[in-house]
């Protein structure tokens, strides 16, 4: 059940650890730890998606090693067996790749779910929010790297030749056949040879739900031969709506494991 309602995590609310993973990008000049601040989901931690990735490197949102993620998870309060609901209030669904990197440092896929709607569908139907801090106790959390869960320049760089798998980008059409600009300075415009585009928010309707599973169906038959192909690894613009798109397939295909370019076209598209 990786895609809970509203209504589930109301009534499950103090059985589940609660994470609030919003992020905004740079542009839109939002500061989502304050807007957390102001009005949340009882009982719910805030994630940092930047300051919880490395900042060592000029890469946005690139996965840190194993032992930085126990010592961040730890002092969130969460432990293995933790059955655990994302959520966000942004318009690139920033909570999948929360999602994601819980998968990829080896908790249980079962227990990591998304919240449909976000925050967004939380307040318009009314249910309660809350700016009180949520108290945690620190935990003794345990990490190990799925590395086969991620691919790097060099992978992606073979494989344009060896076409051992299929590369699928989030970015919208324009972005990808170098139309416009790219919001991110120093990145020329393009799209990775032989990649083929699925716009993040192809999979989600007007209200930010993810679309039902016939339609994410169709929409990924489009561009792949087999939807029970394990080989497919998305890709966007800093590897936070490619793990959209990795969860839509997820949700039509679920013995795929998720696969990202973690560099993304931040690093492929660098001048």
């Amino acid at each position: 059940m990786p895609l809970v309602t509203t209504t589930y995590l109301q009534e499950n609310q103090n059985k589940l650890k609660i994470i609030d993973c919003s992020w905004h990008m740079p542009n839109v000049n939002r500061n989502s730890e304050n807007e957390y601040k102001l009005k949340h989901i009882p009982n719910s931690i805030f994630f940092d998606l930047d300051r919880n990735s490395r900042t060592d490197i000029d890469l946005p949102h690139m996965l840190v090693d194993s032992k930085t993620w126990e010592n961040i998870i730890s002092n969130l309060g969460i432990n293995n067996d933790d059955e655990i609901v994302i959520y966000d209030n942004s318009d690139v669904i920033s909570s999948c790749r929360c999602w994601y990197n819980f998968i990829y440092y080896g908790h249980d896929i079962n227990l990591v779910n998304v919240l449909d709607g976000g925050l967004k569908k939380w307040i318009l139907e009314n249910k309660e929010i809350t700016s009180e801090v949520t108290k945690i106790t620190k935990t003794n959390y345990k990490a190990t790297s799925r590395t086969d869960l991620v691919k790097d320049k060099k992978q992606i760089d073979d494989n344009i030749t060896q076409n051992k798998f299929s590369v699928i980008d989030a970015r919208s059409k324009d972005r990808f056949e170098g139309k416009v600009s790219e919001p991110r300075p120093g990145l020329r415009k393009g799209s990775i040879p032989n990649s083929q585009c699925i716009p993040f928010n192809q999979v989600l309707n007007e209200d930010k739900t993810f679309k039902n599973k016939s339609d994410l169906e169709q929409l990924f038959n489009s561009n792949l031969n087999d939807l029970k192909n394990d080989s497919v690894v998305f890709s966007c613009g800093s590897g936070v709506t490619a793990c959209v798109l990795a969860f839509a397939y997820y949700l039509i295909s679920d013995k795929y494991e998720p696969k990202i370019y973690d560099g993304s076209w931040a690093e492929y598209g660098k001048i």
